[in-house]
């Protein structure tokens, strides 16, 4: 059952489609005309998000200004019984923002202030639009940042970034979005303001903040945010390991983590991956490794000084051909740099590449990448390896031609074997960048009929008439049914049957 059929399937306002006229003009009645969009070349822009692998029209796309707009534009698509699809900056890499044909298209983009800063309470209330990386920079005059840094901490929004529960290099010390975020503001479909999560770590009631953290827009609009902040550390440097192997690099991740201590940042890039960035960066990555780590500290410099001496140790005892430590902030950020845009590299060397989002243990790092190196004689697709080594979070680049349709399919099918490989070895389908559509497959893998159901409780429990993100995240029972037969036989279902490129 392709997705096309769960689109059939979802809440509609009528069997001929829904009538957009009689939306748009309920829709103005709340929301200036340049907050409404309707015509083709007004929403094309919005035809899918980063995983451009799928694309679908929007029926209507409304930008709403305010909390009290997207009350309106919620409570009319309540009415009408149509579809809504949140959308933050469009940077997620699952699908969770392919809009849905029939329905309306809610970006919070216009939503982008930076309410209040409280330094001594160190946090920060901002709305949903507002740009990751702005926060940090909003609070840098008090010697505070923000420290959840996805890779498109630039583009990327806090609103999205809760959908997702975004992490980035540096989770492995200071957590993901989950563990840096205070309270939500939300709308429900019903058009109500709740609630979640409070100042008081004991707060009564039930804790419902880590349940809509995560939830790919699911249960609810954000339309406020209050996070929490933390000192900037008085030192940071990066030690640069170089190995012969991935299995030494694999060892030495375990046995930094297995010491004791918690890097502040710990990645790992495979060499295809330092052979397509160094060109990109110049970071002056170690060319002749198979694969290289950095591993930061970070504290006062007391601290710093021994835990770097104490990564030195490890790394040399696991057999590290080199090791190269940051000796100015100014080497640190170009070390991270080239990691950071591994990317917008890749687009030099290849037409299109498709970043893979799954975690696994750290004792299978090894196995996993000498099983992606088989896979790329498989589908004959080159793989580069850029990821989150210190809690197992890999993110393959594979590369591809979009104008290729055998290739294409042989991209999906190579990402497909990567996540049920990742369920094999005791992991999960995603780190950070969610399900979307694009792992929907492998959830009926990874989780029983009856797990699946509970999550499809808990979004009734705030969606009855399931109208917010609808045929995302959770597969329906037909589809783990065909699945199941597909994955049994061999086969693979293809990618969710939505116009590509």
């Amino acid at each position: 059952m392709d997705v096309s059929a769960q689109l059939r399937q979802a809440p509609q306002v009528a069997e001929s489609g829904p009538d957009f006229s009689e939306l748009i003009a309920e829709l103005h009645r709340a929301l200036p005309a340049h907050c409404v969009l309707s015509r083709v070349e007004e929403k094309k822009p919005f035809e899918c998000d980063g995983l451009t692998l799928f694309k679908e029209m929007p029926g209507v796309v409304v930008l709403p200004e305010t909390e009290e707009q997207i009350i309106h534009v919620l409570k009319t698509c309540k009415k009408l019984g149509v579809p809504v699809v949140p959308r933050g900056a469009g940077t997620g890499l699952s699908g969770g923002a392919t809009p849905h044909s029939q329905g309306v298209l809610l970006g919070v983009s216009k939503l982008n202030k930076i309410k209040h800063i409280d330094p001594r309470a160190a946090t920060a209330i901002v709305e949903p639009g507002v740009r990751n990386l702005a926060v940090s920079e909003a609070a840098a005059a008090y010697g505070l940042y923000y420290a959840p840094d996805p890779s498109s901490q630039i583009a990327c929004s806090i609103g999205g970034n809760i959908a997702e529960n975004a992490g980035g290099v540096h989770c492995l010390k200071y957590g993901l979005t989950v563990h840096n975020v205070i309270r939500l503001r939300i709308v429900t479909i019903d058009g109500d303001i709740i609630e979640l999560g409070a100042d008081a770590p004991d707060a009564p009631g039930l804790n419902l903040l880590p349940a809509f953290i995560g939830s790919e827009g699911m249960l609810g609009i954000v339309t406020e945010v209050k996070v929490k902040l933390i000192p900037k550390p008085q030192l940071a440097r990066v030690v640069m390991a170089s190995f012969a192997s991935v299995e030494a690099a694999g060892e030495a991740v375990k046995n930094i983590i297995g010491s004791g201590i918690i890097p502040a940042g710990l990645e790992m890039m495979d060499k295809r991956a330092t052979h397509m960035v160094e060109p990109f960066v110049k970071a002056g990555y170690d060319l002749d490794a198979e694969a290289i780590l950095l591993c930061e500290s970070d504290g006062t410099e007391a601290e710093v000084e021994d835990e770097i001496l104490r990564m030195e140790k490890v790394f040399s005892d696991c057999g590290a051909t080199r090791l190269q430590i940051s000796n100015s902030e100014e080497e640190r950020l170009r070390f991270w740099a080239g990691r950071k845009n591994a990317f917008p590299a890749a687009g030099r060397i290849s037409p299109d590449y498709y970043c893979m989002d799954g975690t696994i243990p750290k004792n299978q790092l090894a196995h996993v990448l000498n099983e992606m190196v088989r896979m790329e004689e498989k589908y004959q697709l080159g793989c580069a390896n850029v990821f989150h080594a210190g809690d197992g979070n890999l993110h393959p680049l594979i590369l591809f031609d979009a104008n290729d349709p055998d290739s294409v399919q042989r991209a999906e099918d190579f990402g497909a074997e990567i996540l049920e490989l990742c369920i094999k070895v005791g992991g999960t389908v995603t780190g950070e960048h969610g399900v979307g559509l694009e792992k929907i497959n492998q959830m009926c893998s990874q989780f029983t009929r009856e797990e699946l159901d509970a999550f499809t409780a808990l979004k009734k429990a705030f969606d009855p008439d399931m109208l917010l993100n609808p045929t995302k995240q959770i597969p329906t029972l037909n589809r783990c049914a065909e699945y199941g037969r597909m994955h049994v036989h061999g086969g693979q279902i293809a990618f969710p049957d939505i116009e590509r490129f």
